[in-house]
């Protein structure tokens, strides 16, 4: 048996291609050629499997560092821009940019563009094996390729605008929801619920709309794509029948250049299915293109915005600061038609406190915004130590100062964190000291981890008071030579005012100090009390000189305590 078998496998190969051969003497077909091209059909079939694989897996890769780069890029940037765009512009609008418009080139990026290359791919090679078989059938290619384009350009530029349209819907649609999830406590308060639910409604219906319109125009495109190249491939097929048949009845007198067999028939009109085939897909994908370059351009556009103006190459750095302010003939108004205030001078000398008190609108925190050099501006001048603040670094110009606002700003991370914020060397001991300074240290060590407990969502977990206090005790830690108070104690209790008011007059002990109140009784002690109505400075002194005048503060004390 065994010497059988090897026999069987000396011989084996050779009867086979003996069997073979009998077979292409008798079917006149030559499997060896069949064999050789399925092989290698195969082989090309692998290899375009692997290729394929490696293009997606490297697109994804590449598409997912452009998209960090890109959303690196627009975060630090909003980091540069002044103040002014950030209160112009709706954050949940600006939060789009970063993840809706980045996410949706971040698709474009990693599906249509493979899709693109691979079909120009097939179209130019298609295209090269229809030359080589019969030019003349592209003719009507000539006819009908020119029609796609000219139609898809048309529709192109009108759907365009549409895009950007939807994107800046969604845009204001995410800038709502934002504003609205944030108020939720107020809405409910004022059972605005079906108004607010009612205001939801209409901008998500505009944001659906802008969403149809460009869906629908951008949809008709791959339709009519697609019938226009069947229609070329039904032309291609009547042609070629055509000359095969002219072939057959005229044999060589008919022009080479018309002749055709029906095998060369048959293969053109599968090479011009290929030829159509991308240019439909493309056509269908048209959509999502269009959609990533609206989005694009918002991120681009974001990217345009105009930086804070840089400073000055001879700024010098503000160090040691004494903490004289000088405002001389200061004038600014966030709008050109509209200026808030008007010919303002004051001159505050080192460690002396400063009070601005006034009606709501009257410009107290623009003042503020004009000491930080948040806005520049529109006449006069403000000094520092009788230097202008232009001619000083921004950064050395703020880090001379230390602020607490009636706005609590929390950020995620422990309680110790927060709290060392404006000093991040600061030691374990200097921050339980500016947390006991604040009457804030019993509260935090009730905690169950103490200063390590962890705050999410702006302390969420904490009251507003509390929350308070904690920014009252950051501004304790660093040694800032001037300090300003926006309505620091607005959400405390008068008893804890009472206690943080003596932590206060450390804090202010040979610090400049600027103080915006509505409680006239914080600022009883002020060295001179501004009182500011439209924009005007229409009183100063002190508390008792002011009470004397028995003008407008003296109406507001005695609205307050009487």
């Amino acid at each position: 048996m065994m010497l059988a078998s090897n026999a069987l496998a000396l011989v084996g190969p050779r009867l086979s291609g003996m069997a073979i051969d009998a077979i292409n003497l008798k079917t006149g077909v030559d499997f060896d050629s069949v064999f050789l091209y399925s092989a290698g059909m195969v082989a090309v079939y692998l290899v375009s499997a692997l290729l394929g694989y490696l293009t997606a897996a490297l697109m994804v890769l590449i598409s997912q560092k452009v998209v960090y780069t890109m959303r690196r890029d627009v975060f630090n940037h909003l980091m540069t821009l002044p103040v002014n765009y950030i209160d112009a512009h709706a954050t949940g609008n600006i939060v789009s940019h970063l993840s809706y418009d980045i996410d949706t080139i971040n698709a474009s990026l990693s599906h249509d563009v493979v899709q693109v290359c691979a079909s120009a791919v097939t179209v130019v090679g298609s295209l090269v094996m229809m030359l080589i078989i019969k030019p003349v059938l592209l003719c009507v290619f000539l006819i009908t390729v020119p029609i796609s384009l000219l139609f898809t350009r048309y529709k192109t530029k009108k759907i365009r605008p549409l895009f950007k349209a939807r994107s800046a819907r969604l845009g204001e649609l995410n800038g709502f929801a934002e504003e609205m999830l944030s108020g939720q406590k107020t809405i409910r308060a004022y059972a605005r619920e079906e108004s607010v639910v009612a205001q939801f409604d209409r901008h998500n219906d505009e944001a659906v709309e802008a969403y149809y319109r460009a869906d629908y125009q951008g949809a008709m495109i791959g339709p009519t794509v697609n019938f226009i190249n069947n229609l070329s491939i039904a032309l291609i097929t009547t042609l070629g029948g055509i000359f095969y048949m002219l072939t057959l009845s005229m044999g060589d007198a008919l022009s080479p250049v018309f002749c055709i067999e029906l095998g060369a028939v048959s293969s053109f009109i599968q090479y011009s299915r290929k030829f159509s085939g991308p240019i439909n897909e493309f056509a269908n994908i048209l959509n999502e293109l269009q959609s990533a370059m609206a989005a694009a351009e918002r991120v681009f556009t974001l990217l345009d915005e105009p930086s804070e103006v840089p400073d000055t190459i001879d700024a010098t750095e503000l160090k040691d600061a004494d903490g004289e302010v000088t405002l001389d003939h200061v004038r600014f108004g966030y709008t050109s038609d509209r200026e808030i205030i008007h010919d303002l001078s004051l001159h505050a000398p080192r460690g002396s406190l400063i009070a601005i008190v006034g009606p709501t609108g009257a410009g107290k925190t623009t003042i503020i915004n004009l000491l930080m050099r948040f806005y520049d501006v529109d006449g006069g001048e403000i000094r520092v130590d009788d230097m202008p603040i232009p001619s000083l670094t921004r950064d050395s110009l703020r880090g001379a100062y230390t602020m607490v606002l009636q706005d609590t700003w929390l950020f995620e991370g422990t309680i110790y964190e927060n709290i060392a914020y404006g000093k991040p060397d600061a030691t374990r001991e200097e921050v339980e000291a500016a947390a006991r300074a604040a009457h804030v240290d019993t509260f935090i060590r009730s905690l169950p981890n103490g200063y390590e407990t962890v705050l999410s969502d702006d302390g969420v977990n904490l009251s507003k008071g509390q929350k308070q206090l904690i920014t009252i005790a950051r501004a304790m830690l660093p040694k800032s030579s001037m300090l300003i108070l926006d309505e620091a104690t607005s959400n405390v209790d008068s008893r804890t005012e009472k206690k943080i008011q003596e932590a206060m007059l450390s804090l202010m002990e040979n610090r400049t100090s600027f103080v915006i109140a509505h409680r006239l009784s914080t600022i009883q002690n002020a060295d001179r009390i501004l009182v500011m109505r439209d924009g005007n400075v229409i009183e100063q002194g002190t508390h008792e000189e002011l009470l004397r005048m028995d003008g407008f503060y003296s109406s507001l004390y005695h609205a307050q305590f009487r």
